[in-house]
């Protein structure tokens, strides 16, 4: 596609992406459906592009005003994903100049704001937490994430899957948690591969990986993985299960089951029920009262973990947003526990980063319901022979009581989980 073609296009998606009307990730994948002609290179520049402009955006809106012609392209110029002398070729003289301008800015001589790109009622929560650390956990989200894998070891060892993906020329290096993860540099095809089309691995974040580790299902068991979504930590405890016992995925939306068919599909596994409900408080739930083993409760949150992936979060979120979630989360939380018998094990976990959403809503409910026993989550992940589960966690007099992974320090997005006992 000819430069000039291509920032038009750019600028186009940048656009619509601004509105904020839906996740970015959505509006993408709809641009790309209805402009099927563009190639895999130029859909690559895009989205880059786009998600560029939306990690720095408070930058590029500190930039832009000082261009000319309409502010999508100026935001598009300086989010640009590509060689430098292709953006050139199809820029005017006074753009050209424009830009050499906003290339010579010392990041130095900025105002905070413009450095960190984070709205401002999210800047405060992490420096409290993380002090000195909070200025490399802004580097880490604006740098993008990485591609992690979950074998799938009802059908393959991952020792295998690592030789299969090295025959395609994809290097994959063994995770340093999971047993079953391995990492990918760059973003190669994948799901063309034999290994992915015969259900080996799925595409998985390390982290995810862990909270399904947590919940530790067992052979024959009954277990609820109570708030399914498309069904990646599903497979995970399935696969832990070796496939025998019965394990309920539960999900308000019909349609992300759906999307799961086919991934179950592929991984073998015949123990799993995918289920829509209504609410928490669902008669499918109610009749499952004190009959479950094992209960995950990855509740919906605000994503502000995963901001190296879905950085539209960040202004599509507020303070409000943030209560509203926690209510939900805490009335999400207490239905399923009701789920577990005696000696039972509920995780509760967010790929959320914010107190509010995690330590606050596990305290909360400890003290609400004293027959159910916080463990220790450095100590049910050292069972698990997980190495250094100590820098996993954090919390309690030891600083073992919650995994929180932070992308900065693990390579993960950011997760919270705290676990329990059912007396």
């Amino acid at each position: 596609m000819h430069p000039k073609a291509l920032l038009e296009a750019c600028s186009e998606l940048v656009r619509l992406t601004l509105k904020f009307d839906h996740p970015a990730d959505a509006i993408v994948s709809r641009f790309f459906r209805d402009h099927r002609g563009l190639g895999p290179r130029e859909r690559a520049t895009m989205a880059e592009t786009v998600y560029t402009v939306l990690r720095k955006k408070q930058l590029f809106d500190h930039l832009a005003p000082s261009g000319s012609g309409p502010k999508e392209r100026r935001m598009a110029i300086l989010g640009f994903y590509g060689p430098d002398d292709f953006l050139r070729s199809a820029l005017t003289d006074q753009e050209k100049n424009w830009l050499d301008a906003c290339q010579k800015v010392d990041p130095k001589d900025l105002m905070e704001r413009h450095r960190h790109n984070l709205p401002e009622w999210l800047v405060q929560p992490l420096k409290d937490q993380l002090g000195a650390e909070f200025w490399p956990l802004v580097e880490s989200f604006n740098q993008g994430a990485g591609l992690d894998l979950r074998v799938n070891d009802f059908k393959a060892k991952r020792a295998d899957v690592q030789k299969s993906l090295a025959a395609l020329g994809i290097k994959a290096v063994p995770t340093p948690y999971s047993p079953w993860g391995l990492r990918i540099a760059g973003k190669p095809a994948l799901n063309k591969t034999e290994a992915f089309m015969r259900g080996e691995f799925e595409v998985q974040d390390e982290g995810s990986q862990l909270l399904a580790m947590l919940l530790d299902a067992k052979r024959s068991e009954m277990v609820v993985d109570f708030c399914a979504g498309a069904g990646g930590k599903t497979l995970a405890i399935g696969a832990a299960m070796r496939s025998t016992g019965r394990l309920y995925a539960f999900d308000t939306s019909a349609g992300r089951l759906d999307s799961f068919k086919p991934r179950q599909a592929r991984s073998g596994l015949s123990n799993v029920h995918p289920a829509a409900i209504a609410h928490e408080r669902d008669d499918r739930v109610k009749r499952l009262s004190g009959k479950i083993d094992r209960v995950l409760v990855d509740a919906p949150c605000t994503g502000m973990g995963t901001l190296r992936r879905n950085p539209d979060l960040k202004w599509r979120q507020s303070l409000e947003g943030v209560a509203e979630m926690a209510a939900k989360q805490t009335a999400i939380l207490q239905s399923a526990s009701k789920m577990l018998k005696s000696g039972g094990r509920l995780v509760y976990a967010t790929c959320s980063v914010l107190p509010q959403e995690n330590e606050d809503i596990a305290k909360a409910f400890s003290e609400a319901n004293p027959d159910f026993v916080a463990l220790p989550v450095g100590q049910v992940l050292t069972e698990l022979k997980v190495e250094n589960a100590a820098t996993l966690c954090a919390g309690g007099e030891d600083g073992q009581a919650y995994l929180r992974l932070w992308p900065h320090r693990h390579a993960t997005d950011g997760f919270f989980a705290a676990v329990w006992q059912k007396k």
